[in-house]
């Protein structure tokens, strides 16, 4: 699993079934999701333990035995608490292949004219079980899954719909809208930028403020400075690298934008609470 990237965009399962599957625990090198966005949808279950959701600058905390819907679109970020959960992300244009009654509600969601609610206590039993049934069905992988996962997709956008488990969007932008396009802006530039040298400036100026503004703004919005979280961002990216190439440590300190070795390893201590080395054990 792969929520490194702040806009992530690549292939989600297959041409002909775009769907993404990741079963995370403890012992996951990616197990905290980081703050990102896509242009897909998701859902999440959580299978053990609690996990602390921020989306769109609301935080909520999601208990065992709860589902999670993420709209395309919306930055997101997650910190699992002795946490088992699992993660759906979908292509939901794959659903309006056809030219039926189911398109019209369907195109509500896509363009965001409705606002589905974002996380479903256990309590919300035809949503847990719909969601469960297409969960169990694409870690089976048994033949014929495809067809429940699909089947129970329009399920639960029924039950959305049915039992008016959303809210109309507003007429206009929330307050927020401006804040959150600039926020993505901000980390499309670091992504795109982490593995050279780039300064506080050069960050401030990605989204046209002040350095001391944009510091102000971008705490507000991820609880962390804008150097802190290059350097966490910096830091994910190196781990993704240990583990799927075979690239040295040095080597991957500099790919990550590091250029000093002694650096690299108290930063990743810093993060990882361990060393690159004992880290790849």
């Amino acid at each position: 699993m792969q929520y490194i990237n702040y806009r992530e965009s690549w292939q989600r399962g297959t041409v002909d079934f775009p769907f993404e599957y990741h079963h995370v625990t403890p012992m996951h090198p990616q197990y905290v999701m980081s703050l990102h966005w896509h242009v897909e949808f998701e859902i999440i279950r959580i299978l053990k333990g609690s996990f602390q959701l921020s989306i769109d600058e609301q935080e909520y905390t999601v208990l065992e035995g709860s589902a999670i819907l993420i709209p395309a679109g919306s930055v997101h970020s997650g910190i699992p608490h002795d946490c088992t959960y699992e993660c759906i992300v979908f292509d939901m244009n794959m659903l309006m292949n056809k030219n039926d009654a189911c398109l019209r509600l369907i195109r509500k969601i896509i363009d965001h004219e409705v606002e589905p609610a974002y996380v479903y206590p256990e309590s919300y039993n035809d949503i847990h079980h719909t969601i469960w049934a297409m969960f169990d069905a694409i870690a089976s992988k048994k033949e014929g899954y495809q067809l429940t996962v699909l089947g129970t997709l329009y399920q639960m956008i029924g039950l959305v719909f049915s039992r008016q488990y959303y809210n109309p969007a507003p007429a206009q932008p929330p307050r927020n809208h401006k804040r959150i396009v600039q926020l993505k802006t901000a980390l499309e530039f670091m992504e795109s930028s982490y593995h050279k040298q780039i300064t506080l400036e050069e960050m401030a100026g990605s989204v046209n403020m002040s350095p001391k503004y944009f510091c102000r703004f971008f705490q507000e919005m991820t609880h962390r400075t804008p150097i802190d979280y290059l350097n966490y961002y910096r830091i994910e990216r190196a781990c993704y690298q240990l583990l799927t190439t075979d690239q040295s440590i040095t080597e991957v300190a500099y790919n990550s934008g590091f250029n000093d070795l002694s650096y690299f390893i108290k930063t990743f201590k810093k993060y990882k609470g361990t060393t690159p080395k004992k880290y790849l054990k």
